[in-house]
C-alpha cells in the first residue's frame, strides 16, 4: 500500500514555508514571492494600475510555484495569517488536477519555526488521511 504524502504550508503573501509530514525531523523549505515592497514602491510611482497589474501577475506566479510542490502530496495543510492561504486553496479547488488531494485551511496567528512544526504534527496526528 502506498503511503500517504502530508505537506504544511504556512504561508503569506510574501512567502510559503513548506513542511513535509515524516517522522523525521521536519525540515522546512520557503518559496519567496517575487512582489516585494520596493517593487510596489516603484511600479506606484508610475501608475496604481501597472503596480496592481504587476502584483496579480507576481502573486500568480508565487501561487503556481507553490501548487506546482502540491501536486506531489496526498494531503495538504494551509495555515497562516493571512488571506493568502484561502487565496491559493481557490485556485487549487478550480483546477481539476487537485480533485483527489485533501486540502485543509487553518487560521492561525503568526508563528515560529518551531511552532509551525508542532502544528503541522498535531494536524496530522489527529486527521489520518486513509
Amino acid at each position: 500500500m502506498k503511503t500517504k504524502q502530508q505537506v504544511g504550508i504556512f504561508m503569506d503573501h510574501s512567502s510559503a514555508h513548506i513542511m513535509e509530514f515524516t517522522i523525521d525531523p521536519i525540515e522546512t523549505t520557503t518559496i519567496e514571492s517575487t512582489f516585494t515592497h520596493q517593487i510596489k514602491e516603484d511600479t506606484l510611482e508610475k501608475s496604481e494600475h501597472v503596480m496592481h497589474n504587476k502584483e496579480q501577475h507576481q502573486q500568480a506566479a508565487f501561487y503556481k510555484k507553490i501548487s506546482d510542490v502540491i501536486k506531489h502530496y496526498d494531503a495538504v495543510l494551509l495555515f497562516g495569517p493571512t488571506e493568502a492561504k484561502v487565496e491559493l486553496f481557490n485556485i487549487l479547488k478550480a483546477d481539476s488536477a487537485f480533485v483527489k488531494t485533501n486540502i485543509s485551511v487553518r487560521q492561525t496567528d503568526k508563528m515560529t519555526e518551531n511552532q509551525q512544526h508542532a502544528f503541522v504534527k498535531q494536524h496530522f496526528a489527529l486527521h489520518k488521511i486513509i
